[in-house]
């Protein structure tokens, strides 16, 4: 690994809800994850504004509204199986180890 990157709790796909700031309580599917900075982009949540200039590929150029990256401490997975946010633990299946949901404690992935 990279200096500085770390695994975390949530991947690239999975569905989480986001417990702090202002989009608290919403969920949405995780599009990219920085393990770097540790930051998480959620498709339609964090909208911020972007400015600009024409190109040839936009010519019009203006104001652009994409979602921003939120830190991965303020967000919870959504467990498929019993649908509420909860935390991960480790259990081994098939002598591969997987995310399991500490609610119900079924495996995640």
């Amino acid at each position: 690994m990279a200096k500085g990157a770390s695994k975390l709790h949530v991947k690239k796909g999975d569905l989480v809800q986001v417990m702090k700031g202002e989009n608290a309580g919403r969920s949405g599917k995780i599009l990219t994850v920085d393990t770097n900075k540790k930051r998480v982009v959620v498709d339609g949540l964090n909208i911020v504004k972007k400015h600009t200039r024409p190109t040839q590929t936009n010519p019009q150029g203006g104001i652009i509204e994409r979602p921003g990256s939120i830190h991965v401490a303020n967000v919870m997975l959504v467990c498929p199986n019993c649908s509420q946010p909860t935390k991960t633990g480790k259990e081994i299946v098939k002598n591969e180890t997987v995310r399991a949901c500490k609610k119900c404690g079924k495996a995640i992935d």
